[in-house]
């Protein structure tokens, strides 16, 4: 019963963004076809339109694909915060003996890309693309872990889950600190400020996500306009989110059978709708479950669907959309850069940290979690798509001719190491028996 609790929210995530994999993959496609059809200016005409707020003392608009960019990804590196304070408080990665695994391969994935990017570049205006490499785009590697059903056990999915969760945190760390622009420190301490107050707010117990949703828009504009990316306040107001319930399950119960009498003994009437009585115990109810639930935890559920649905297809047809011509001029170099460091860099970087780190005794690997399953694994989390083509984006701002040549190089190691990862597995895992086979 215990196990069943623990797993069936990470399989429902699991669930989530396999599919959300699929639309990811539609969504690519479509960018693709698109901007390569004759319709194609008016892809690019769309992504560069401007939207915003202009008045006689005031002017605030920026193109489309920014309002994407640094907007939309705000709330999924707002979910990426509430998901990464799940699991750092009692989730896969609350412990010393259950961070290391995932911990471990995520530092070969992040080190071995960027030292062979570094090497491998020649060109000091690209030199700054050496983040690309870095992340690992779950959505997709989770899809292609359940296109192989029974064969991959649910631990090798919560590996993957993991570590590409230290992955994020790492890309967030990096755009932080490498890809924000000259600082503005009045307002970017005008911004931490109330990121204080939201801080305290949640400490004492008090929790609203009206006063989240108005004070997170004036900390994400401040954020933007003092240089440091928007999508990093993402991350730091998810931490401002309390986890903790104000009722434990016991008190609810009672209460909920309080409210369940009433309701039962209420006055009901002849007409299709709620006497006051029904009315008064309705809100009560509403009440104790709100209570009852873990805001992290609802928030997180609701806005799961928003961002694997809409917000993550949507930023990979606004930016996926590279036009494939011969008069568009290509650095090859980065394009083959970047294809060997997701592929290669991905694959021996994780594969070789976590086999040396069970060497010397750091970890300790689940039994039924093969090495050629690790392998597989690595070479998956060589897709970077969604993050490495943002990183990408905020990379070569001032150099945009090499962001196509970035991209291409994504979609081309991305979608190589989806065949190399898929394959190793496919060959190198036995499908695994159900219960009920076991019992035949």
């Amino acid at each position: 019963m215990i196990r069943k609790l623990f797993l069936t929210p990470l399989q429902k995530f699991i669930k989530i963004e396999s599919f959300s994999g699929i639309l990811l993959m539609l969504s690519t496609v479509l960018a693709l076809i698109w901007a390569n059809s004759p319709l194609g200016d008016s892809y690019r005409d769309l992504w560069q339109y401007d939207l915003g707020i202009v008045t006689e003392s005031f002017e605030f608009k920026k193109p489309l694909i920014l309002w994407i960019n640094d907007g939309l990804m705000a709330i999924f590196f707002f979910l990426i915060g509430l998901e990464i304070k799940r699991e750092l408080l009692i989730g896969e990665l609350n412990s010393t003996r259950k961070i290391m695994f995932p911990l471990v391969g995520a530092l070969g994935g992040m080190v071995i890309p960027v030292v062979f990017f570094l090497v491998l570049n020649q060109n000091p205006e690209t030199v700054k693309g050496w983040g690309i490499p870095m992340a690992t785009d779950i959505a997709f590697s989770l899809a292609i872990l359940n296109v192989l059903g029974n064969r991959v056990p649910l631990s090798l999915k919560i590996f993957l889950t993991a570590f590409a969760i230290v992955d994020d945190i790492g890309a967030v760390l990096v755009i932080a600190v490498f890809y924000s622009g000259a600082i503005n420190t009045t307002l970017l301490m005008i911004a931490l400020g109330l990121l204080v107050f939201l801080y305290f707010l949640s400490f004492k117990g008090y929790f609203s996500k009206f006063v989240l949703v108005f004070v997170g828009a004036i900390i994400w504009f401040l954020f933007l306009k003092s240089g440091i990316h928007p999508t990093v306040a993402g991350i730091l107001l998810a931490f401002s989110v309390p986890i903790r319930q104000k009722i434990d399950t016991s008190t609810f119960l009672t209460h909920l059978d309080v409210v369940y009498n009433n309701i039962k003994n209420s006055s009901v009437l002849q007409t299709p709708i709620l006497s006051d009585e029904q009315i008064k115990n309705v809100y009560e109810l509403q009440n104790w479950s709100y209570k009852f639930r873990s805001p992290l935890q609802h928030m997180e559920h609701s806005l799961h669907g928003w961002v694997a649905y809409f917000i993550i297809p949507i930023f990979a047809l606004a930016n996926a959309g590279v036009l494939i011509d011969s008069s568009v001029e290509l650095d090859t170099a980065l394009v083959i850069n970047i294809i060997l460091c997701l592929i290669i860099g991905k694959g021996v970087g994780v594969s070789s940290f976590v086999l040396l780190a069970k060497k010397i005794g750091i970890i300790e690997i689940p039994r039924e979690i093969s090495f050629t399953q690790i392998l597989g694994v690595s070479f998956l989390a060589g897709i970077g798509f969604t993050m490495a083509i943002f990183i990408a984006s905020l990379a070569f701002v001032t150099h945009p001719e090499y962001i196509d040549s970035a991209k291409i190089g994504i979609l081309i190691g991305s979608f190589i190491s989806a065949i190399i990862g898929y394959m190793i597995l496919r060959m190198g895992s036995n499908t695994i028996p159900t219960k009920s086979k076991i019992a035949a």
